[in-house]
């Protein structure tokens, strides 16, 4: 059993590299930056209204009844409620914006899934890790790595694409602040982002067949 399992043939991607080279993953993060901005405008515009009644209760409010200021601070409250359940909605745990990232980058992830499927069958191995995901790979051997094989069954393999890129630079979302006095809230949630690993770059010098 022992000499069975050595015998197994297994190598490793990186999928974040492999994604960050396709145009349809940057189109995707794209729109989701243009949709995350509108949103935050939206906050921004509900803050300024809050502000405004803050504002317009601190200028009258010696000539207010009691009944009124109760109404007038009610209002504020509200509208300091309303703001914060707006912004968990959208970018909260499962909100509207890691909805519609999970819409727009599964397509790509599926494409590259399969191109990695492609290899492994085509170059019979029995596991392929990846160097982007859950698992941390402290040292990797090069010639181990099929990264450059998916960009070639993604049809990405030329030598001026297939150039280590930024890490992260198209997954760059803003994440908007949440009213004063509130705590921010992320736009996803450490539980159900990917964790990165530092990427190492390094390609084999030869090619393995």
């Amino acid at each position: 059993m022992p000499q069975t399992v050595l015998a197994q043939k297994f190598g490793y991607v990186d999928s974040e590299f492999i994604m960050g080279k396709m145009p349809a993953y940057a189109q995707a993060q794209q729109e989701l930056n243009t949709l995350s901005g509108n949103w935050q405008k939206d906050i921004e515009t509900q803050k300024k209204d809050l502000d405004k009644l803050y504002r317009n209760y601190q200028a009258e409010e010696v000539v207010l009844t009691e009944p009124m200021k109760k109404k007038r601070q009610d209002e504020i409250l509200k509208k300091e409620q309303d703001i914060k359940a707006y912004s968990n909605k959208i970018f909260g745990f499962e909100g509207q914006l890691f909805k519609k990232r999970q819409e727009l980058t599964k397509p790509v992830q599926d494409q590259v899934f399969e191109a990695i499927e492609k290899v492994a069958k085509k170059k019979q191995l029995a596991i392929v890790f990846d160097k982007s995901g859950d698992l941390t790979m402290l040292y990797t051997n090069p010639v181990h790595d099929y990264t450059e094989f998916v960009m070639e069954e993604l049809g990405l393999a030329s030598e001026e694409r297939n150039q280590p890129g930024q890490k992260g630079a198209v997954r760059s979302v803003t994440t908007p602040q949440a009213p004063a006095g509130d705590a921010v809230v992320e736009d996803e949630p450490a539980a159900t982002r990917p964790k990165q690993p530092t990427r190492t770059t390094t390609r084999p010098a030869t090619r393995k067949n």
